[in-house]
C-alpha cells in the first residue's frame, strides 16, 4: 500500500510549512508556507547567508525593506522547487492597520515581481483581524491573492468569506493547546476542538458556495491531519510529512463537499467583534499569535541590522 502522504495527496493538496528547502525538496508538496517564525529559523541556516547579505546590502538602510527582500529571496528559492504558490506575510505589527498592510501587501508583490515571479504564484499573508480582511478585500479586488492566517474563529472564517479571500488557514494546533490547558485534558479523533472548528469551517464554505480555500494549519500530530483528510489543503511541518511519508497504513477521506445549508447574510464589524469578544480562545489565540511573528520579526530586523 502507499504511503498515508501519498494518500492524502490523492484529495488535499499538501503544503509545507517550511522555509526549508532541502525538506521541501525531499518532500514533494504543491505549495509552501512561510511566516517570520520559519524566516527567522531560514535565516539561521548557511544556505541562507549569503541571501541576508544581498538582502541588507539592497536595502540601504532599509530594515523594513531588508526583511522584506530577505522574505522574498527566500520564498523565490522555494519556488524553485515546488511547481505552486508561496505564502508570504506582511508584518504582524501592522495587523490593525488597512492602509500599513496594503502598502507593504503591495510592496511584496512588486519585490517579487522584481526577481521574475509573478502574482499568480505568490499568496499574502494577512492576520484575520477585521483590519487585515479588509486590507484583503481590497488586494483581492485589485489582482492579488490572500491567504488570511491566524484564524480560530468561525465569525473570522464568514468575514474572510464575505471578503473573498482566496484563502484561509485555520490553526488547528493552537486551539487544540488552548482547550487542553483549559479543560485539562487530551483530545484525540474527531473531538479534537481545532479538528471540530475546521471541520464545521470546511462544510460551511461548501454548504454556502464559498471559493474561498479551507487550508488547516498549525498541526500538533499525524491524528489531526488525519482527522481532516479531504480539506482543501493542509499546510504540514516537515516532521509530520516524513511521518506520514512512512506510514502505509489506510487513510480514509473524512471532509467532503456534499452539504448543504441556509444562505445566511454579510457579517458585520459590530457581530465579528462581538462574536470575537465571546470567543475567550480565538481573543487570546489571535493576539498572542500577533504577539509572537511581531516578536520573531523583530529578532529577524536585529540579525539583518548586524549584517549591515
Amino acid at each position: 500500500m502507499t504511503s498515508k502522504l501519498d494518500q492524502l495527496k490523492q484529495f488535499t493538496t499538501v503544503v509545507a510549512d517550511t522555509g526549508d528547502i532541502d525538506a521541501i525538496a525531499r518532500l514533494k508538496p504543491v505549495d509552501a508556507t512561510t511566516n517570520p517564525s520559519l524566516l527567522l529559523k531560514a535565516a539561521a541556516l548557511p544556505r541562507y547567508a549569503e541571501l541576508l547579505k544581498q538582502a541588507v546590502a539592497a536595502s540601504k538602510g532599509d530594515v523594513d525593506l531588508a526583511s522584506d527582500r530577505f522574505g522574498v529571496t527566500v520564498g523565490r528559492e522555494i519556488l524553485q522547487v515546488i511547481p505552486g504558490r508561496i505564502s508570504t506575510e506582511v508584518d504582524a505589527r501592522l495587523s490593525f492597520d488597512t492602509q500599513a498592510t496594503l502598502s507593504r501587501a503591495k510592496r511584496l508583490v512588486e519585490l517579487y515581481e522584481e526577481a521574475g515571479v509573478s502574482r499568480e504564484r505568490i499568496l499574502i499573508k494577512i492576520a484575520s483581524t477585521w483590519e487585515g480582511i479588509r486590507a484583503a478585500e481590497q488586494l483581492e479586488k485589485s489582482g492579488v491573492q490572500t491567504n488570511l492566517t491566524l484564524l480560530f474563529s468561525f465569525a473570522q472564517a464568514r468575514a474572510c468569506a464575505d471578503a473573498g479571500a482566496f484563502l484561509i488557514s485555520p490553526f488547528v494546533g493552537r486551539i487544540y493547546d488552548w482547550y487542553k490547558k483549559a479543560e485539562g485534558r487530551d483530545y484525540v479523533g474527531a473531538e479534537d476542538p481545532g479538528v471540530q472548528s475546521v471541520t464545521r469551517i470546511y462544510d460551511y464554505y461548501k454548504a454556502q458556495g464559498h471559493k474561498t480555500v479551507v487550508m488547516g494549519a498549525s498541526f500538533r500530530n499525524v491524528g489531526q491531519i488525519e482527522q481532516l483528510a479531504g480539506c482543501d489543503r493542509l499546510t504540514i511541518s516537515p516532521e509530520l510529512l516524513q511521518q506520514l511519508a512512512d506510514d502505509n497504513g489506510p487513510l480514509e477521506r473524512k471532509l467532503n463537499t456534499e452539504v448543504s445549508g441556509q444562505s445566511e447574510a454579510r457579517i458585520s464589524e459590530s457581530q465579528f467583534r462581538w462574536d470575537m469578544n465571546e470567543d475567550a480562545m480565538a481573543t487570546e489565540k489571535l493576539a498572542e499569535g500577533i504577539r509572537g511573528f511581531a516578536r520573531d520579526q523583530e529578532k529577524l530586523e536585529k540579525l539583518l541590522t548586524a549584517n549591515s
